[in-house]
């Protein structure tokens, strides 16, 4: 699975921001998804998956309850809405694919995005 992630930018603290990814490969429908972030000096995070079939979802705590993963398979894309966003939300946003269930750990994952950077001004 090829994977183009698209959609970050400049915001301000208490935006939203929907991240997409592209995925191209007849096999998409089968992959889990994720979302990780890497900030300065920091190491990659997981932010969010999501089953193939949508029906599970997993969220770290930092953005749990602002924000939304979600996925359309008939358009081969997988997306990240971000709300209230936070200067610590800044960052560059990688998807990721994996066959099987949805894990938090990165290792798992075998296809990976370029990235889009994220920025958040307070």
């Amino acid at each position: 699975v090829q994977l183009q992630a698209s959609g970050g930018g400049l915001a301000q603290a208490g935006d939203s921001l929907r991240i997409s990814c592209a995925a191209s490969g007849r096999t998409f429908s089968y992959h889990a998804m994720g979302w990780f972030r890497l900030a300065p000096g920091k190491e990659r995070e997981f932010v969010a998956a999501i089953s193939w079939s949508g029906e599970t979802t997993d969220y770290t705590d930092s953005v749990k309850g602002r924000s939304t993963i979600s996925r359309d398979n008939a358009k081969n894309t997988v997306y990240l809405q971000m709300n209230s966003l936070k200067p610590e939300d800044t960052a560059i946003y990688y998807c990721a694919a994996k066959p099987g269930t949805i894990v938090t750990g990165y290792e798992a994952y075998d296809s990976w995005g370029q990235g889009t950077l994220v920025t958040v001004s307070s």
